[in-house]
């Protein structure tokens, strides 16, 4: 009981060292206390939008949970400075490779919309045709490039799912996919002539 009491006044260490002791998470909601409004400040930095801001805090000090169990730390400060600049930039790179993803989902599906508009301004003997060439050409990609293809375009499957469930490696998925993009543009623009 006298450890709840004064134990506020426990240096950032003392915290530190008390929670990989006793797991007491009230010791780790004292840091959020202390440093919120550094982490808040540190964010703004990286994210510039508070709402953005105050969810990456968030998230900082849950992490803060099984890092400070995992890391040694003698400067508590200038390592929760780390941990927040690597949690924002990690946030900035995942919002980037969405937008990258949606743009390239963007850029594969403009040819495929237009041959697929082409369907529909023909005869009927005509879309019949172009639908089975369109077949005939994800077919004629290899099974890895045409199945993460319709996972990761069709299926609206991230590259990490594809991975998951097809079981190659990530960098694989990625070069399946990029490559069967290409064969497939490639393909498919020679029908258009």
């Amino acid at each position: 009981m006298a450890l709840k009491k004064g134990i506020e006044n426990l240096s950032d260490n003392e915290l530190i060292d008390a929670y990989r002791l006793k797991g007491d998470k009230e010791l780790v909601g004292i840091l959020y206390k202390r440093y919120t409004r550094f982490v808040l400040a540190v964010c703004m930095k990286y994210l510039r939008r508070r709402d953005e801001c105050e969810d990456a805090a968030m998230g900082i000090f849950e992490k803060l949970f099984e890092d400070l169990k995992k890391h040694s730390v003698s400067n508590f400060k200038s390592w929760l400075y780390m941990v927040t600049k690597n949690y924002c930039l990690h946030e900035i790179r995942d919002k980037k490779y969405e937008t990258t993803h949606q743009q390239d989902f963007i850029n594969f599906q403009n040819p495929l919309m237009e041959f697929h508009h082409d369907l529909y301004h023909g005869s009927d003997d005509g879309m019949e045709e172009q639908i089975g060439k369109m077949q005939r050409e994800l077919g004629s990609l290899s099974e890895e490039q045409r199945i993460c293809i319709e996972l990761f375009y069709l299926k609206d499957k991230s590259y990490q799912e594809v991975a998951e469930i097809t079981g190659y490696t990530l960098n694989q998925v990625k070069s399946y996919i990029q490559n069967g993009k290409r064969n497939l543009k490639i393909s498919l623009s020679g029908y258009e002539t």
